[in-house]
C-alpha cells in the first residue's frame, strides 16, 4: 500500500485552495511514487494549516517536543519544519532554496538528510517552486514554495525507494 499524508494550507473558507495546493506538490513527487503503489486506495489526506495556530478553548493540542531532535517521527517533525519554512517565507529570501536549507539545519534538521531543487529553470528564469526535503527515516519532510504554489505547502511523504524523498535533479548542497 502506498499513502502520503499531506499538509496545506487553508483559506478561511476551507479546502478550495488546497486542492489547487495538492495538485502541484503531486505533480512533482506523486507520480514517482504511483509506481510503487498497489490497487488499494490511499487514505484521504487530512488538510491542516502550516501555520501554527493556538487553539481555541473548545480545541485540544497536541504537545509537541520542545525541540526537534525530540521528535521521534516525521509527523511529530513536521510542526518544527513547517515552522522554519514560515519564518523564511516571511522574509525577502523567500524564493531562495538555500534559506531554507539554511533554516532548517539551524532548526536542527540533519543537513546530510537534505535535498532542494534549483531556485532558476534551466535557460535562467526564477523557477515556478522550490521543493526542499528532510529524509526522516523512512520518511520524508517536503515543502514547496514559490510563486506558482502560493502559500508554502509541507507535506510529510514516504520516501523513495532511492533513499531519496525528491524526483528530478536537485542541486548540490555544498555549503
Amino acid at each position: 500500500m502506498c499513502a502520503a499524508r499531506m499538509t496545506v494550507p487553508l483559506t478561511p473558507t476551507g479546502h478550495r485552495r488546497a486542492g489547487r495546493a495538492v495538485g502541484v506538490l503531486s505533480v512533482a513527487l506523486v507520480a514517482g511514487l504511483l509506481a510503487g503503489c498497489t490497487a488499494e486506495p490511499a487514505p484521504s489526506p487530512t488538510p491542516t494549516p502550516v501555520a501554527t495556530t493556538t487553539p481555541t478553548p473548545t480545541e485540544t493540542a497536541d504537545p509537541a517536543p520542545e525541540q526537534v531532535s525530540e521528535a521521534t517521527t516525521a509527523d511529530e517533525a513536521l510542526p518544527f519544519f513547517a515552522d522554519v519554512v514560515a519564518a523564511v517565507w516571511g522574509t525577502d529570501q523567500r524564493f531562495q532554496g538555500r534559506a531554507y536549507i539554511d533554516g532548517l539545519t539551524q532548526a536542527g534538521f540533519d543537513k546530510s538528510a537534505m535535498e532542494v531543487t534549483f531556485d532558476e529553470s534551466t535557460v535562467g528564469n526564477p523557477a515556478e517552486s522550490i521543493q526542499f526535503s528532510v529524509r526522516w527515516g523512512e520518511e520524508c519532510l517536503v515543502g514547496q514554495v514559490g510563486p506558482s504554489t502560493g502559500d508554502p505547502v509541507v507535506a510529510v511523504m514516504p520516501g523513495l525507494a532511492t533513499g531519496r524523498c525528491l524526483i528530478g535533479d536537485t542541486r548540490p548542497i555544498d555549503w
